[in-house]
């Protein structure tokens, strides 16, 4: 629980709206554009509709920040104590592909820092969640509750796994890894798709994860309050502080999990 709030209930929200997701996954579903250009399916519109209405019920005086609900104006979430921030479907282009790479992210942020949060990839059956306090969890198949505890910081390794995709680098990345190098660190790259970038350091799969392009707070937030109480950091390249939610932008400056 955070102050209250039951987390195997948000787990169960996950739960039901990986479902609602999967459903349209088996089907040969259409995909519409976005102002943005970003890919919207059924199962975004599905998804988001079973996770408002669960909060709604569990805690109906928190509002919810989703990307498949116009944000309110700055001026009305700058006095919100706490709030949800809600991706139903993280990852879409990877839905569309089908590479199963795509979760459903549900964070509780309070004062700016999500204190609890929940991430569940449908396919495989993967479920990651914490709480401020409470330390962060994983189960796949429903299996053995696996605490992560993440691993040694980056810059006291020699090897490093750097979570990013060798054949899709950015020049950003490209030159963070070509510093770790000249450090004299041996730099290997894991790939994965959605927020599972954040769980690959959170469970010591990998050691850091540099985002150096953009990405918007329901991307992220969630499986910020996971890689936090794994004892990971998640830091604002232009600042060198832990990345805050519920800002006038909503858009997230580039950051490093480590």
């Amino acid at each position: 629980m955070s102050d209250g709030i039951d987390i195997e209930k948000v787990k169960e929200i996950a739960r039901l709206a990986g479902a609602a997701v999967m459903e349209v996954y088996g089907t040969e579903f259409s995909v519409d554009s976005k102002g943005d250009a970003s890919p919207l399916t059924e199962a975004d519109r599905q998804s988001n509709a079973v996770i408002v209405a669960g909060l709604k019920g569990l805690t109906p005086d928190i509002p919810i920040i989703s990307e498949e609900i116009q944000a309110l104006p700055y001026e009305v979430r700058r006095n919100w104590p706490e709030c949800w921030v809600v991706d139903p479907l993280d990852g879409t282009k990877e839905f569309v592909k089908r590479n199963g790479e795509f979760t459903v992210n549900i964070a509780l942020v309070r004062f700016g820092r999500p204190v609890l949060g929940v991430v569940f990839q449908p396919v495989g059956d993967r479920l990651y969640w914490a709480a401020e306090g409470q330390g962060a969890w994983k189960s796949v198949e429903g299996g053995p509750v696996d605490r992560m505890t993440g691993g040694e910081h980056y810059s006291k390794k020699r090897s490093v796994t750097v979570v990013a995709s060798r054949s899709h680098l950015s020049d950003e990345v490209r030159e963070f890894v070509a510093a770790l190098e000249a450090e004299g660190k041996e730099v290997t790259y894991l790939s994965a798709g959605s927020s599972l970038k954040f769980c690959l350091v959170a469970d010591g799969s990998a050691d850091v994860y540099p985002r150096l392009g953009p990405t918007m707070e329901w991307d992220t937030a969630a499986a910020h309050a996971v890689a936090n109480e794994a004892g990971r950091r998640v830091v604002d390249c232009e600042t060198g502080e832990e990345l805050r939610y519920n800002k006038e932008n909503l858009r997230n400056p580039f950051f490093i999990v480590e």
